[in-house]
């Protein structure tokens, strides 16, 4: 039965975890052949920590994993990244097969609810209520938890959390006239971006993503799949709207839509070369962007996601999630890891070395960020956007219907003769039967 669930779970290969976290990898090192856990001359007991993404998101990582090595003298923590998201889910599965899989890794929280689902996860609700005045989980954003929970029990700890933000070039925008406070919403969106493209400036370049398309359903009042999860809802009008919006704002030459492999990346070019004047990206690319807009001699402003009927973003990013088959003593050696990479301390540190969520209510508050944040304000964009959030879809078989849905939205928006409603339609059909299996 295992076998088959595993089999299962190696097939959902994912672009939505592609698009959840914002960025790119490097340093893609192969899957390590050793055991989740060993016990080194010293007498430490070791744990592999397995990390997705690269760049200043990796650089946070090592840095804290140091800092804990450095911090005792009972565990140590082997770092090694494994690539991108999808890249990483990959290889824990089969490793996990294999019985040397890590013993944490940076779970992309769409995916909690398969891995969980399997076996494969350590159910960590118990040891957050024996140690619930150390880990107080209620000090974690409301905003953040939906998806750290799967069928009543817990299974991840928020780590580096993200959403999407929406990305100005104030500059660019104070050029063409424009009042760099705006745009609002998809209306004033248009009109912003049909003077930028007078002024002969790309508004906006962008991939079809199922990331960006979940906000704009939520803010269109709609939801990507039914309540329980087993059935597509993406067809509805309001799944159907923001599909209309983007073949409208690509046919009027308003939004230039990129496609392919590189296809984030070609986006992320013109964003840096100001050739367009606003990107929807993840909060996890705040740090790297100011880099850019000050290497490049231009002002930088981060904003909510433009609404529609309201504003509306998902969550994304990772949590760290433990491995089930370790033995007790190697279990709470990883929990004290875990305790450490998600306490107020350290994700006051992550969130401004990158620019991911401070996912703890005392980090916000404390008086660190808020005075971080009358220099940066670009920051706290993310936090206060919080409110409209939902969660991501947690079904075994989201992996494969998100890329059912980004084939879909990339039929409609570059065919010109494709009706969104039609192409929706027909992934509604496709997606109905991977959620029956």
């Amino acid at each position: 039965m295992f076998k088959k669930k595993l089999v299962s779970i190696l097939a959902v290969s994912s672009v939505i975890m592609l698009s959840a976290c914002g960025t790119g990898s490097a340093g893609d090192k192969a899957a390590s052949g050793s055991a989740n856990t060993a016990s080194s001359p010293q007498g430490k007991i070791v744990i592999k920590y397995w990390t997705a993404n690269g760049g200043k998101i990796e650089e946070a990582k090592q840095n804290l994993v140091k800092k804990f090595n450095e911090s005792q003298n009972k565990i140590e923590v082997q770092q090694a990244n494994q690539g991108n998201y999808d890249d990483l889910h990959a290889k824990v599965q089969a490793a996990f097969a294999a019985g040397n899989a890590p013993a944490v890794f940076d779970l992309e929280i769409a995916s909690t609810g398969i891995f969980a689902r399997s076996g494969m996860l350590v159910d960590l609700t118990p040891l957050a209520a024996r140690d619930e005045a150390q880990v107080n989980i209620k000090d974690f954003n409301p905003g953040l938890m939906g998806n750290a929970y799967i069928d009543g029990k817990l299974y991840g700890i928020p780590f580096m959390r993200s959403t999407p933000i929406f990305y100005k070039n104030v500059t660019m925008l104070k050029d063409a006239g424009l009042d760099p406070a705006g745009p609002k919403n998809w209306k004033e969106l248009e009109e912003y971006s049909r003077v930028l493209k007078a002024k002969g400036k790309t508004p906006m370049t962008m991939a079809v993503g199922v990331w960006e398309y979940e906000a704009l359903v939520a803010q269109s009042g709609g939801k990507v799949l039914s309540e329980d999860g087993k059935k597509a809802a993406f067809n509805s009008p309001e799944g159907v709207a923001p599909v209309e919006f983007w073949k409208k704002m690509s046919d009027d030459g308003l939004i230039k839509f990129t496609v392919g492999k590189t296809a984030g990346a070609d986006a992320e070019k013109d964003w840096t070369n100001q050739i367009s004047a606003f990107k929807i990206g993840s909060t996890a690319g705040v740090s790297a962007s100011l880099e850019v807009a000050k290497g490049n001699n231009f002002v930088m402003a981060t904003d909510f996601m433009p609404a529609n009927k309201s504003y509306g973003v998902p969550t994304g990013g990772c949590q760290l999630a433990i491995t089930s088959k370790q033995n007790d003593a190697e279990k709470e050696a990883t929990w004290e890891f875990v305790k450490f990479m998600t306490s107020k301390e350290n994700t006051i540190y992550q969130h401004k070395y990158v620019g991911y969520l401070p996912n703890r209510l005392s980090a916000l508050q404390s008086d660190e960020l808020q005075n971080y944040y009358k220099e940066f304000p670009q920051y706290k964009v993310a936090s206060d956007q919080l409110q409209y959030a939902v969660m991501r879809p947690n079904a075994n078989a989201y992996a494969e219907v998100s890329k059912t849905i980004i084939d879909a939205m990339t039929k409609a928006i570059l065919e010109k003769d494709v009706k969104p409603q039609d192409a929706m339609n027909e992934a509604a059909e496709k997606a109905n039967k991977l959620l029956s299996k």
